[in-house]
């Protein structure tokens, strides 16, 4: 597996390659609008960008994924709640997406806006325990996202905090220790076991 983090300081902003080096397949996860040093290591290490994931609408940064897709071929994907006015694919909660052995595997967790995913990276498609885990801006080390940035659209502050509540206690904290302790993400930087 290559899973590689892409940290942008200024912005506290973190993407990532997840590809199979098998197989060649990537998906990209969160990316920013400047696309260019994703393609060059894909180059590099002969992929083939297939999908590019958002775990959720950003507010705070330009994402990427339609360069991406204009660039690659790759499908766009979201959360089954997502709304858009550009050909998406919604990511189902539970939905497996095989890379090769290599598998992504989609849990719904609404809260900082309603169509938030987060994704379980497997090493392997027939791993129990996840190497690691994507949660977008659900949550943070020592924090979560904030649940009152889309109260204009329809859904209170108060609903995405009930939503979010239960996606941090109920799915995320649910996961097996293990998750964390592989040094994978949680939120925006990786976390440690200590840290957990």
């Amino acid at each position: 597996m290559l899973f590689t983090q892409y940290y942008l300081d200024c912005l506290s902003q973190a993407s990532y390659l997840i590809a199979d080096e098998t197989t060649g397949q990537a998906v990209l996860v969160d990316p920013r609008r400047d696309i260019g040093e994703y393609l060059t290591d894909a180059r590099t290490h002969g992929l083939n960008i297939v999908g590019v994931i958002n775990t959720h609408f950003h507010a705070d940064f330009l994402a990427g994924h339609l360069e991406v897709a204009a660039a690659t071929g790759a499908w766009i994907g979201y959360g089954q709640r997502a709304d858009t006015e550009y050909e998406i694919r919604k990511l189902a909660d539970g939905e497996r997406i095989s890379l090769g052995d290599v598998t992504l595997q989609i849990m719904e967790t609404p809260g900082h806006t309603p169509e938030s995913i987060s994704v379980l990276v497997y090493e392997h498609a027939n791993d129990t325990v996840p190497h690691g885990v994507l949660t977008g801006d659900a949550l943070f080390i020592g924090d979560v996202g904030r649940p009152d940035l889309l109260a204009s659209t329809g859904v209170t502050a108060d609903e995405l905090g009930r939503m979010l509540h239960d996606s941090v206690q109920h799915k995320l904290m649910a996961l097996p220790d293990e998750v964390g302790a592989r040094g994978l993400t949680f939120g925006k930087v990786p976390i440690s076991q200590d840290q957990r």
